[in-house]
């Protein structure tokens, strides 16, 4: 049953219609819905989550804003590696923080692999970037649609939320305009890992090499970030209509 809901979330917004219920999950087929949306109380189709009852006006450029953070924890306590624009950042022991006291004295300083605390695979590139593009089209955030409760999202490969967004915003009648990663975190050190972020960022959303660009910088040893208990992105776009450029 999750493969199939996995695989609706997945197509085109024309393609697909999964509906929610408190009780339990179905799906059928539909010509003009797609993903769902689950709160509380509430069952949103995709037309209603993702075609809002205001219209989304075709304008020329559209600039939208993402933004994540996760925690890093040592290895063993994370359960999975640090994975940052698709790429398994491999890297020697660092002196990663322990403020709680889990593993040396509280306050002190633990050398050890790292992972990313996350639901998903804890992305924030990609993270942010499907957030961007969303707020971009002024539709929910990525926490609304792939909500960090849905057992379905659990350990995903974010690569498809990605090709989720992608399809939304062609959808929408837009291309990638350019897109601006910051990557912030104090380590481990990712400079040899930006060419193939931006390789996989350019293959998702079927863009260009001079239309992405990667910087990253550390925390200046500064709060959980200095401290290696977090790592965050902030991303700026544009969408462009091709019809229109």
């Amino acid at each position: 049953m999750w493969s199939q809901l996995l695989l609706a979330l997945l197509l085109p917004p024309s393609w697909a219609f999964v509906v929610v219920r408190s009780s339990g999950l179905s799906t059928t087929a539909s010509a003009s819905s797609t993903v769902i949306y689950s709160g509380a109380s509430a069952t949103l189709t995709a037309d209603e989550l993702m075609k809002p009852a205001y219209e989304i006006e075709p304008i020329p450029v559209r600039i939208g804003h993402g933004f994540d953070i996760h925690r890093m924890a040592p290895l063993e306590e994370a359960g999975q590696p640090v994975v940052i624009g698709g790429v398994t950042v491999d890297h020697k022991d660092q002196k990663w923080t322990d403020v709680e006291g889990k593993y040396v004295e509280k306050g002190g300083i633990y050398e050890t692999q790292l992972g990313v605390v996350a639901h998903s695979d804890g992305d924030v590139i990609y993270h942010s970037i499907v957030d961007a593009i969303f707020g971009a089209l002024t539709l929910p955030d990525i926490g609304q649609v792939f909500q960090d409760t849905d057992p379905r999202w659990k350990g995903c490969d974010s690569s498809k939320f990605m090709e989720y967004a992608y399809e939304v915003m062609e959808n929408y009648g837009y291309k990638i305009g350019n897109i601006d990663v910051t990557l912030i975190l104090e380590r481990p050190k990712v400079a040899a890992f930006k060419p193939g972020m931006k390789e996989n960022i350019v293959k998702l959303l079927q863009t260009t090499d001079g239309k992405v660009n990667i910087k990253a910088r550390t925390h200046e040893r500064m709060d959980s970030m200095g401290e290696l208990r977090s790592l965050s992105c902030h991303v700026v776009l544009t969408l462009v209509r091709p019809d229109q450029s």
